[in-house]
């Protein structure tokens, strides 16, 4: 059986939504990893865990074309070189 990888249709990939108070929420259906399994049939389903080491490249080059389309220029932070993350770590040692 035949599988391609895309966008998932509930968070149109950003692997997120959020909530009624605001709060950022993974979403439920990829699992927040904003990517989801489409078989030949059409049929969806949540790429496990354990196949992300295998779908890793594709996943980021997919992440990539969706930043571009959206007219993002740069490239992908890793979340530890992420500025937001890293205050986040400091006010939490604080």
């Amino acid at each position: 059986m035949s599988q391609q990888i895309v966008a998932c249709p509930s968070c149109e990939g950003f692997g997120w939504f959020e909530d009624d108070d605001g709060a950022a929420q993974d979403c439920d259906w990829c699992g927040g990893i904003g990517y989801i399994y489409r078989s030949a049939d059409g049929l969806d389903s949540r790429i496990p865990p354990a196949d992300y080491g295998v779908v890793a490249d594709q996943l980021e080059q997919l992440e990539r074309q969706r930043l571009r389309a959206m007219g993002y220029t740069g490239e992908a932070k890793k979340p530890w070189e992420q500025k937001i993350r890293q205050q986040r770590d400091e006010d939490s040692i604080q």
